[in-house]
Parts: structure tokens; sequence; C-alpha cells
């Protein structure tokens, strides 16, 4: 926020939005700003619709008199639409501005029939889904898409991803934002992309784990990936590259090849996939890591030693995670997030740990689930478009 006497109101929406003021009589506290002046810039906010009024709050003065209107984010202007593309699966979903899931679908999307007919299909998921949530087109405030590769967020592409040929530095945002208009009739809205470990992070970090200032998940399904969430927000590296550690490598995969074309990386031999490739051999088939997470479901003792012993693999690395970043919360995601796998975790990593990097830390699976993803675009696509300094470009747009 600015200085006391210079907040605007972006800062002010901000600072209602989070909760740490809701009253005038308290943004006028915080920001340093006349009365008459805060009255002037909440204003623009009631005429574009993103406040409201709520109940009247408590009265602080021993002497009575009338209690202080709250003022509240309405989330009821505007929705977020959200996909999250894996290799062979996507979902999608419209979400409210405060992140409740308002119509989902999922299905089978190859990542490897390329992006123009993957977000040319994701287009028109969209358009269902908005009028199965019975929501106008025109409500749309912007795109949150999760894809399983490296994203440079400054241009929305995705960089050298082993998992989605024909994907690198292509045009995502423009090629989801025409779909869009293709089959709504709308006009373009922003389309925010990231990698899908990130904004599962991002989505379980807030909803289940808001006081916790390092937070990673690791996503084990087809690949492996991390997400890692510091001071409240996405930690991505120089380009994107953070948190890809299923390509470290490993000594028992020194025989092992993966997709991105080296051997030894950890998911070529504890991702689903390695897992799904182990069961075959034994006469077990298994195409995919959704295949694996079946077997699991349903107790096949041969799934449930191979998910142990990759769980021990990537405890095995983790250690070195945990030890350099010393997070509150290491969560299991994906495919494997079961209790073999998560044995298997623990196992290595409370022996190869430091105690000091342990002892504060909670290892859970993940609360989201498949949603994760999901809630972790839509939050992205919210704090973009309604940080202070956008709030100001956005209102300037609409006259006001």
């Amino acid at each position: 926020m600015t200085g006391r006497g210079q907040a605007s109101a972006g800062d002010l929406l901000e600072l209602v939005r989070t909760g740490r003021a809701t009253t005038r009589g308290a943004l006028q506290q915080v920001t340093g700003l006349s009365r008459a002046t805060v009255g002037q810039r909440l204003d623009r906010l009631f005429r574009a619709g993103w406040l409201r009024e709520g109940a009247g709050g408590p009265v602080d003065s021993p002497l009575g008199g009338r209690p202080s209107i709250t003022l509240e984010f309405d989330d009821a202007h505007a929705v977020v639409l959200a996909a999250d593309l894996d290799t062979r699966h996507a979902r999608a979903c419209v979400l409210s501005l405060t992140g409740e899931i308002l119509a989902e679908h999922g299905g089978t999307l190859v990542i490897e029939d390329g992006p123009d007919a993957v977000l040319g299909e994701l287009g028109r998921w969209f358009a269902e889904l908005l009028e199965k949530a019975g929501h106008q087109p025109s409500e749309v405030c912007g795109i949150g898409l999760a894809v399983p590769g490296p994203v440079d967020s400054e241009t929305g592409r995705v960089v050298q991803p082993p998992m989605m040929p024909g994907w690198d530095a292509y045009d995502i945002r423009g090629r989801l934002a025409r779909a869009f208009t293709e089959h709504t009739g709308a006009p373009r809205v922003p389309v925010l992309v990231d990698n899908d470990a990130n904004l599962m992070a991002y989505g379980e970090q807030r909803t289940g784990h808001p006081d916790c200032s390092a937070f990673v998940l690791v996503k084990v399904s087809t690949g492996i990936g991390a997400g890692v969430v510091v001071g409240g927000s996405i930690f991505r590296g120089i380009d994107g590259g953070a948190g890809d550690i299923g390509h470290i490598r490993v000594p028992a995969g020194a025989q092992a090849l993966c997709r991105c074309g080296s051997y030894g990386c950890l998911a070529a031999v504890a991702s689903g996939g390695a897992v799904a490739r182990r069961l075959v051999e034994t006469g077990v088939p298994a195409a995919s890591g959704s295949d694996v997470r079946d077997l699991l479901a349903s107790g096949h003792p041969g799934a449930a030693a191979f998910a142990r012993e990759a769980g021990r693999q990537v405890g095995d690395v983790l250690a070195t995670v945990v030890t350099l970043l010393n997070p509150g919360v290491l969560m299991i995601a994906g495919d494997l997030a079961g209790t073999s796998f998560l044995t298997g975790v623990r196992e290595l990593l409370y022996q190869r740990a430091l105690p000091r990097s342990t002892v504060h830390l909670h290892v859970l699976t993940s609360r989201l689930g498949e949603r994760a993803g999901l809630v972790g675009a839509g939050a992205l696509v919210v704090e973009h478009l309604y940080a202070p300094e956008r709030v100001e470009e956005r209102l300037l747009a609409l006259g006001m």
C-alpha cells in the first residue's frame, strides 16, 4: 500500500478484501485519509459493483450510538473460469471470486493432441459450464490455466516441457482467450497460466494453511513436480523452473530413461508412470498413474509395494528440499498420494533430514484433491485482477 494519506481505491479494496479494515472509520485510521476522501474512493468501488455494505458492526463508543456499517467485497459481480490439464485428462470449472466452485466438468483431453485442439476444446467446455452454472459469458473477468510443465509467468508460455510435445513457447494465453470468445461470443478476458504443482500448492495453502509462511506441495502423477509458496506467494524461480524435482538425478535411476531424454531422473523411477511400467512388467495392466491410483484404491498388493518404494525414492530427495526450505507443511498430492506412498516418503525423509528441519514439519496428503489446481488457478486470477494497481487501471477503463 502507498504511504499514509496516499492510499488509492485499490488499496482500500485490498484492506476490505483481506479483512484488515472493514469499516469507513477503520479505513481512515489505517490509511490516514480524511473521511471525505475515503468516501470518494469507496464510491468508485461501489459504482463498479465491487463493494457492498454488510451488517452493522459493534458500537465502539461507550456512549452508544449507531453501529458502524461493515464493508464487504462483493463476490457476486463476476465469475472466474479455471482449468487444470494433465497428460490425458482435464478438469474445468466456474468459480466465484471467493473460490467456490459453481459448476465443474472433467473428461479426457490428451495433451499430445497439441495446444490448438486442446485449448479449443476447453473453450467449448467453458461455454457449457457457464450455462450450467447460470452465468453469462459477460460476467467472466478472467481465466486461469494449470499445465503440467514449467511456465514463464511473464509470457504465460511453457518452457521446454517434457510431457507437452508441441507446446514449447506456444501462445497459450492468446489461443485460450480466442477459444473463449469463439464459443461464447464474449469479448476476450485476461488469461493467466502457471504450472499445475504451483497452482495446487497455492490453492491448498490459501484454503487450508493461510498462516504457513513456507509451504511445499509435491504432485506425483504421470510426472513429479513441486509447488512452493513462500510468504503467501508462489516461488517460481527466475523463469518458472523452481520445483522441478522430478528431474533431480537419483542413484536408483541410473539406467532409467526419462521423458526429458536424460537417464536417472527421479520421475523415471518414482512417478505414477514409472510405477505403472513396473506393474506391466509383472503382468498387471497399468497404462498411467491414474491406473495405479485405481489399483491402490482397490488394495492391490503389488501396486502398494511399488508405491511405497517410489515414496522412499521421493522421500530421499525431499530430505534435501526440507533442509533447504524448512517448510511448515509438506503436502503430497496426485495419483500416488495414499498411505503406501506416504509411508515410504516418511521413512526416508525422517531418516535422512536433520531433526532440526523436521521438528515442526507436518507431512500431509492433499485436502482439495483433484480440485486443488482449479482453486489455485481461480485464486491466481482474482489476486491478479484485484491487486491495488490493477484495480486503478480497471476503474479508469470503466470511466470511474
